[in-house]
C-alpha cells in the first residue's frame, strides 16, 4: 500500500507528458488498445515498460562502465532470489514515484490498484532468497559491481492455499503474463552436459584431455532482470537461467502418433527450471535437485569465463582479478569442481594452474548450524549424474587428504571428519571450505558456533579463512516502501539521508522522550494495523481487531523455528480463559505466515494445528473476541510488506543455537515491533543494540543446550510432570480435542515431544523445556503493553538503534574484507 509523498525529486527530469506517451505507445503496440480500453494489467504492463525505457539507458551505461573498468567484479550464485514486486521499488529507486502517481491519477487510476496487478516473482522462499535480494539492492545502491546468477523458476516454489486446515500446494503461475522487467538473451545461451561417460581425447598438441560423451544436453537461456540502485545511475544484473532441450521435439515420433515420447526430452530438460526446491524425499527428487544446481552453476561459470575472455583473452592467471564468486549456502558449491573442469577440459590448463586460480575465486557463506542441512549427496547419484565432476572431486579430496596426513599423521578420525568424500557421501560444505578462500557465518553467535563446534576441525585447520558478516536488510524496501507513514515521520523529524545511511536513525532516539512524537508514532502503527486488518478481511474474509495486540510469527515453517511452541502457548491461553472467563486479559491477535516444504510432513501438521486451533477459538464463545489466531495464506514478500509494519510483537523464538541469523527480526525491529525471542542468531546483536529492557528475552541459551546434549540428560517428562497446564495442552493433541481427521498428524506431533519419532529423541528443539519461560515472557509483554506510552518509547528506541542491520553495512564488509571490490561511477 502506498500513501503519502516522501520520495526524492525526479533525477531523470522525466516530464509527465513523455511518460504518458510511453504508456500510450506500449498499449498500442503490444495490445492494440487505447487507454480507455486497457485493463488494469495492461496499464501495469505499460507503466513497467515505460519505466524500463529509463532503466535501460542506465543499465547499458552501467555495463559500459564496468567493461571499461579494470577492477574485480563479484558474482553471487544463489538457488533463491526472493525479489518481491519490482514496480514500486524501481519507481522509488528511480525517483519518479510521485510523478507516476500523478500520471496514473490523470488517466483515472490509483497506483495501488496498478501495483496489485504485479505478482511476486517466484524465485525464492525464505530468508536465504530475501537476503540475496537485499544484497543486490545494496550492491547497486552503493555503485558496486556485483551481479546475481540463479534459475528462472517457471512455477516458483508453490502457491499455498489452506483448505480444511491443510496446506494445499498449487503452481505459482507468476509468469502467466510476460514479465515486463526481464530481457531474454538467447544470444548468450550456453549448453550444459549432464550424465554420460568420461572419455579421454588427445588434443592438437598431443596432450590427453577429458571429455564427456553421450551426455544429456541442456540449453541454458538467460533472462536478465535489472537491479536498480537508489539515487544512482547504477543498474546491476540478475541473470536467471531457463532450461531448454535443443533437440526436445522429435517430429518422427510425433508423426508416428507417439505424442508423449515426442516431447519427453523437452519435458525432462524443462523440469530443471520448473519448480524451486522440488520434493526430494525420494531418489528422483534428489536427482532433480542436483541437476538443477549443476545446471545453473555451469551456465553461470561459462558466462563468467566468456566475459573474461572477451576482455583479457586467454590470460587465465588474471581470472581471480576479474571475478570473485560468492556461494550462497551449499547449493552452488559444485561450482568449484565445475570451474576446474572448464579450465582443464575446455581451456587446456593443468591441475596446479587451475587449482591456484580456483582457490582464489570462491567464497562460501554458511547459513545453517543444523548438521542435516549441510548438504551432501550419495556417491552413486553424484557420480552417475556428474561423472567428470565426481572424478575432479575425488582428486581434490585425495590431494586434501595427503595434506592432512602431513598435519595430523596419527589422527585418522580427524582426517575422516574432514574428508570431502566420506560415509558414501560427497560433503558439499567441506568441498566449499577446501576449494574456497573465505568461509563466513551470518551472525556473531552463528560464526562462533561454527568455529567452536560444527566446523571446529576446519577452523583449527585454516582459521584465517573464517570470518563473520552479520546479515542485514535493505531499508529502501523494508522501511521506505513498506512503511511510508513511518518513513515520512522519520524524514520530517531528522531529515533525509537515512535511505542510504541507516545509522542516521540514531538521531531519532532523543524523540523517544517526546510525548508528542510518541503519540504520532503510535498513531502510525495503529493505521498500519487498520490497513492490515482491512487487507486480511478483503483477501481471506478474516476479521481482526486493530485494538488488540498484534503478535506476529512469519517465517519459513521448520520445527527449530518453533511455531509449535507458539501455538501450544495459544492453546494454554485458550484453556485459561475457558476455565475462568472473568480473568483480566487484553485482546490478542496472533498472526502466522509460513510455507512448509512439500515433503516436510511434520511442518505441515503444525500448520494444520495452527488452523485447527484458530477454528476452535472462533467457535468458543468464552474466548471469542479476546483471542484470535490468523494464518496468513501464501506468505511472500508482498504480504510481509503489509504485516511487518503492523506488527507489535516480533516472535523470534527459535531454539537457541539453531538459527544462523534471521532477517525478519531486523525488519520487525526497523518498523517498531519489539522482539520476543531467545538469545539466538542475530537476536543476540539486536539485544546488544537495544538492551534487554527494550526486548523480551527468554529460554535456554546455546551453551546451556549444548551442555544438556553433551550429557544426554534431557527428559521431557520432567517438564510435563511439574506443569499440569503444559501437560494438559500437550495431551490435547491426542485426547479428541481436535477433529478425528487430524488424529494421525497430531499424534506424531505429540510423539515428537514426548516419545521421539524417526529414531530421534523426544523434543529435540526444547519446546517443553522453554515453555514456562515463554509463558512468563508473554505475561511481561502483556503487562508492558498496558502502558501504551511506555511501549511506544521502547518501539522508537528499537527503530533508532536498527541502523547496524542495513545490508549496506553488510555489503560494505563483504566488499572490503572478502570481495575486494570498489565502487564504479556510472555516468
Amino acid at each position: 500500500m502506498i500513501c503519502g509523498s516522501v520520495f526524492k525529486e525526479d533525477p531523470l527530469n522525466i516530464d509527465k507528458a513523455t511518460f504518458k506517451e510511453h504508456i500510450r505507445l506500449r498499449l498500442k503496440r503490444r495490445y492494440g488498445k487505447e487507454l480507455a480500453e486497457a485493463t488494469l494489467h495492461d496499464i501495469y504492463d505499460a507503466v513497467a515498460a515505460a519505466s524500463m525505457e529509463y532503466i535501460l539507458d542506465n543499465w547499458m551505461a552501467t555495463r559500459k562502465a564496468f567493461d571499461a573498468h579494470p577492477g574485480r567484479q563479484m558474482f553471487y550464485l544463489s538457488a533463491e532470489f526472493l525479489m518481491g514486486r519490482a514496480l514500486t521499488n524501481n519507481l522509488i529507486n528511480l525517483g519518479i514515484l510521485d510523478m507516476v502517481k500523478e500520471v496514473l491519477a490523470e488517466i483515472g487510476h490509483d497506483i495501488n490498484e496498478i501495483e496489485d496487478q504485479e505478482p511476486d516473482a517466484g524465485l525464492g522462499n525464505g530468508g536465504l532468497g530475501r537476503l540475496a535480494a537485499c544484497f543486490l539492492d545494496s550492491l547497486a545502491t552503493m555503485n558496486l559491481p556485483g551481479h546475481g546468477y540463479g534459475i528462472r523458476y517457471r512455477y516458483g516454489m508453490f502457491e499455498q492455499k489452506i483448505e480444511h486446515c491443510r496446506q494445499i500446494e498449487k503452481p505459482d503461475n507468476w509468469l502467466e503474463h510476460r514479465d515486463p522487467w526481464e530481457i531474454k538473451r538467447s544470444d548468450l545461451a550456453v549448453d550444459v552436459k549432464i550424465g554420460g561417460e568420461v572419455a579421454i581425447i588427445v588434443d592438437e598438441q598431443g596432450r590427453e584431455r577429458f571429455t564427456v560423451k553421450n551426455a544429456e544436453i541442456i540449453r541454458a537461456i538467460p533472462h536478465d532482470m535489472p537491479i536498480v540502485g537508489y539515487d544512482t545511475k547504477t543498474v546491476n544484473t540478475l541473470r536467471l537461467w531457463e532450461a531448454y532441450s535443443p533437440d526436445g521435439f522429435n517430429l518422427q515420433l510425433f508423426n508416428d502418433m507417439q505424442y508423449i515420447r515426442a516431447v519427453e526430452k523437452a519435458n525432462q530438460a524443462e523440469d530443471l527450471s520448473r519448480v524451486l526446491y522440488p520434493n526430494d524425499s525420494g531418489p528422483s527428487g534428489k536427482a532433480l535437485r542436483l541437476k538443477q544446481q549443476y545446471f545453473f552453476v555451469s551456465a553461470s561459470l561459462q558466462d563468467i569465463l566468456r566475459s573474461f575472455k572477451q576482455r583479457f583473452g586467454r590470460d587465465f592467471a588474471k581470472l581471480p582479478d576479474f571475478a570473485v564468486v560468492q556461494l550462497n549456502d551449499t547449493h552452488p558449491v559444485v561450482a568449484i569442481p565445475e570451474m576446474m573442469r572448464l579450465l582443464m577440459d575446455e581451456e587446456g590448463l593443468g591441475w596446479d594452474e587451475s587449482w591456484s586460480i580456483v582457490t582464489k575465486m570462491f567464497a562460501y557463506t554458511n547459513h545453517t548450524i543444523l548438521a542435516e542441512a549441510l548438504e551432501k549427496w550419495p556417491l552413486d547419484l553424484f557420480s552417475s549424474l556428474l561423472p567428470r565432476i565426481y572424478n575432479i572431486v575425488e582428486e581434490i579430496d585425495r590431494r586434501h587428504q595427503e595434506a592432512l596426513k602431513q598435519l595430523y599423521p596419527n589422527d585418522w578420525e580427524r582426517r575422516h571428519r574432514m574428508s570431502i568424500i566420506a560415509d558414501g557421501m560427497v560433503h558439499m560444505a567441506r568441498l566449499a571450505i577446501v576449494g574456497g578462500f573465505s568461509v563466513n557465518g551470518v551472525a556473531a553467535l552463528h560464526t562462533e558456533i561454527l568455529k567452536k563446534r560444527e566446523l571446529k576441525d576446519w577452523y583449527e585447520w585454516k582459521p584465517q579463512n573464517f570470518n563473520n558478516k552479520t546479515n542485514g536488510v535493505t531499508q529502501r524496501r523494508w522501511l521506505k516502501l513498506a512503511n511510508p507513514g513511518l518513513s515520512a515521520l522519520i524524514t520530517e523529524t531528522i531529515g533525509s539521508g537515512w535511505e542510504t545511511d541507516l545509522s542516521k536513525l540514531k538521531a531519532l532516539e532523543p524523540y523517544a522522550d517526546d510525548p508528542a512524537f510518541r503519540q504520532r508514532f503510535g498513531a502510525i502503527k495503529r493505521q498500519n494495523k487498520v490497513q492490515l486488518a482491512n487487507y486480511l478481511e478483503k483477501t481471506q474474509g478474516v476479521k481482526i481487531d486493530p485494538d488488540s495486540i498484534f503478535d506476529v510469527q512469519v517465517k519459513r515453517l521448520h520445527e527449530y523455528k518453533r511455531q509449535l511452541l507458539n501455538i501450544l502457548h495459544i492453546m494454554y491461553l485458550h484453556n485459561k480463559l475457558a476455565d475462568d472467563p472473568t480473568i483480566e486479559m487484553p485482546k490478542q491477535t496472533f498472526i502466522f505466515g509460513a510455507k512448509a516444504a512439500s515433503g516436510y510432513r511434520r511442518a505441515k501438521s503444525i500448520i494444520s494445528l495452527i488452523c485447527a486451533e484458530a477454528a476452535r477459538i472462533d467457535a468458543d464463545p468464552r474466548v471469542k473476541g479476546r483471542l484470535k489466531v490468523v494464518f496468513a495464506e501464501n506468505y511472500r514478500v508482498t504480504l510481509a510488506e503489509k504485516i511487518i509494519p503492523a506488527a507489535e510483537v516480533s516472535e523470534q523464538i527459535s531454539t537457541a543455537g539453531k538459527e544462523a541469523s534471521g532477517t525478519g527480526n531486523m525488519k520487525f525491529m526497523m518498523n517498531g515491533a519489539l522482539t520476543l525471542g531467545t538469545m539466538d542468531g542475530a537476536n543476540v546483536e539486536i539485544v546488544q543494540e537495544v538492551g534487554r529492557k527494550n526486548a523480551f528475552i527468554f529460554g535456554l541459551g546455546a551453551e546451556e543446550i549444548a551442555a544438556v546434549e553433551a550429557t544426554h540428560s534431557y527428559d521431557p517428562h520432567l517438564y510435563l510432570g511439574r506443569n499440569p497446564a503444559l501437560a494438559r495442552v500437550v495431551h490435547q493433541l491426542v485426547d479428541g480435542t481436535f477433529s478425528h481427521e487430524f488424529q494421525a498428524a497430531f499424534k506424531e506431533l505429540y510423539d515428537s515431544l514426548v516419545n521421539g519419532v524417526d529414531g530421534s529423541r523426544p523434543d529435540p528443539y526444547y519446546v517443553l523445556a522453554d515453555f514456562d519461560a515463554y509463558v512468563q515472557a508473554h505475561e511481561k509483554v502483556v503487562s508492558t503493553y498496558a502502558d501504551q506510552d511506555a511501549w511506544n518509547k521502547m518501539a522508537i528506541i528499537n527503530v533508532a538503534r536498527s541502523g547496524i542491520f542495513s545490508t549496506d553495512r553488510t555489503i560494505a564488509e563483504y566488499a572490503n574484507d572478502i570481495w575486494k571490490i570498489k565502487p564504479i561511477e556510472v555516468k
